[in-house]
């Protein structure tokens, strides 16, 4: 007796130690269904004046389909995988706005348009393709940053993996089977959590000064001009908006101008009798929060020393037309002069430059351009831009396709020269003169290796204002860079106020699984289950003969008890 419950002991050890090898094996078998690993960057999610907008949701666990998936197939719990190059705006359109019930989006993008892509454009087909393109993420990203989506959306770059995997989710669709748990296929998993509320998101200025030399007796304040340029970005992913035309193309060129001011104003003897006031501005998206809340830190006395200021906005793809956008009448005497003084620039330099005046209405909170803030303020200001119209509320304000491609730096280039050549003609007196101040070759020359690496610098550095900290280390760059060139450099922080709430959670990384279909999980169960029975038996007739097997699945015989 004693020695046949040790068999049966012995058989049970076996069999435990065998399911336990089994489940390991599964095991591992299921974690080496991960097919690939992506950064993904999440589309925007915030409120206007309490309106939700942007994508509402982060986390993601659905299967994956391309957009050629059947007819009147159910993509509620489907992902659709779309790269740009094949982006049919019109379905995301339609799609979006009748608020039909989707997964998910994952749209990829062209690694051109990756801000850590260093390739040329190349040739002309290929930049003419790369327009296109661009010209298509602009659409999109205006349709799904001014939409409620109530499903994640999110952005990646193409690469070899990432397009393998998406030429075998389209053979899938194409053959008729779309993914589901019953089919199997690719599944598309984020994890994230919930997004949270931006708590009190700050806007950073930063301002330098160049003082001006006064004559000998002479009591009077030194009049100012300002030259003042925002720096910072707004796109449908904030984790992608490096915003290199705008306005990292205007942030370039007031340092390039400050630089260029410094080597004049270091001198008692070339120092014009102006003081020059450089401000690097943020919130530029959100009606220029930034600049508002500096001018309301000046001073009356402050206020009226200030001849006039040059807003530069969006200087780096221009070809022979820039434009000077004012709020006052262009009969204004610092409007008329500074407008003359760089037309008579430009057209030295062989480009147009043209005047568009739009009046400012004080009831509507709307601000179109940058100046409209000193108009407000009551102080003469104009805006340089290539722009000839303003954008819409968060319009063109450096998303998805402005990247580092889009921008010559040689555009920059000729905008400082002529920005800075009227203004030293107007500082010293030399209006109407054939005097070129700034010259090639000389000491006081544009440097264009300074404004390339700015440039780069700019092109690899989101600036979405809520998602930058008060000591960020692209804001303190900034901060050295104008300490370098100006004098008494202060940085002022300020509660981001207003209409929008922003939410956190924007890069993430997607995980891709290639899952079995559920008839190969019943194949595979019943393989295993075979197999297992087999080995059983096997280890039952070897410990303990044919004859205990076969008494395992005999019913036992039933005995009766005598009794007294």
């Amino acid at each position: 007796m004693e020695s046949s419950k040790q068999g049966h002991r012995e058989v049970l050890e076996s069999m435990y130690s065998v399911i336990a090898l089994i489940f390991v094996l599964v095991a591992c078998v299921e974690l080496g269904d991960a097919a690939s690993a992506v950064d993904v960057y999440r589309l925007i999610q915030y409120d206007i004046s309490g309106v939700p907008l942007g994508s509402r949701f982060a986390s993601l666990n659905h299967h994956a389909s391309s957009m050629h998936f059947s007819p009147g197939a159910d993509l509620s719990r489907t992902v659709l995988v779309i790269p740009i190059r094949e982006l049919d705006l019109s379905f995301v359109k339609e799609y979006i706005s009748r608020r039909q019930p989707l997964g998910g989006l994952l749209f990829l993008l062209p690694q051109i348009f990756s801000f850590e892509n260093k390739e040329g454009t190349g040739d002309s087909d290929k930049h003419h393709e790369l327009e296109l393109h661009k010209n298509s993420l602009l659409e999109l990203e205006q349709s799904l940053v001014h939409a409620n989506i109530p499903y994640p959306v999110y952005f990646a770059f193409e690469d070899d993996n990432v397009n393998a995997i998406l030429a075998d989710i389209k053979r899938n669709d194409v053959s008729g089977q779309q993914a589901t748990a019953t089919t199997g296929g690719y599944k598309l998993v984020v994890s994230a959590a919930e997004p949270k509320k931006i708590a009190s998101p700050v806007i950073t200025n930063i301002q330098g000064w160049l003082y001006g030399s006064k004559a000998d007796g002479d009591t009077n304040q030194l009049p100012t001009i300002a030259i003042v340029a925002s720096y910072d970005t707004f796109g449908a992913a904030p984790a992608l908006s490096v915003g290199s035309d705008s306005n990292g193309s205007g942030a370039v060129a007031l340092l390039e101008i400050a630089r260029l001011f410094s080597i004049l104003y270091s001198n008692p003897k070339t120092r014009g009798r102006y003081n020059l006031l450089f401000g690097l501005t943020s919130g530029g998206p959100y009606n220029y929060n930034g600049t508002h809340k500096w001018l309301r830190g000046f001073d009356q006395r402050q206020r009226e020393t200030i001849d006039y200021a040059i807003c530069l906005n969006s200087i780096g793809s221009w070809d022979n037309e820039l434009y000077v956008h004012v709020s006052k009448p262009p009969e204004n005497a610092y409007i008329k002069q500074f407008f003359e003084g760089i037309s008579s620039v430009a057209e030295e330099l062989g480009v147009k430059v043209g005047l568009k005046h739009k009046k400012i209405n004080i009831s509507n909170s709307r601000v179109a351009w940058e100046h409209e803030q000193f108009s407000r303020h009551r102080m003469t200001a104009a805006t340089l831009s290539e722009l000839s119209v303003a954008s819409g509320l968060l319009e063109r304000t450096g998303g998805l396709s402005d990247g580092r491609h889009f921008v010559n730096e040689n555009s920059v280039a000729r905008a400082v020269k002529l920005v800075a050549e009227s203004l030293a003609r107007h500082i010293y007196g030399y209006q109407g003169k054939n005097i070129e101040i700034f010259a090639d070759g000389s000491s006081l020359a544009i440097n264009p290796s300074y404004i390339g690496s700015w440039l780069n610098l700019l092109s690899q550095t989101p600036r979405v204002a809520p998602f930058l900290l008060k000591n960020d280390p692209f804001v303190l760059a900034l901060k050295k860079e104008l300490t370098d060139h100006t004098d008494e450099v202060i940085m002022q922080t300020e509660v981001l106020e207003g209409m929008f709430t922003f939410y956190d959670s924007t890069k993430a990384t997607l995980n891709v699984y290639q899952v079995a279909s559920v008839t190969f999980d019943l194949l595979l169960l019943l393989v295993l289950g075979s197999y297992l029975i087999v080995l059983f038996s096997f280890l039952v007739i070897v410990t303990r003969g044919l004859d205990d097997l076969i008494s395992l699945f005999r019913r036992p015989s039933s005995r009766k008890v005598k009794t007294a």
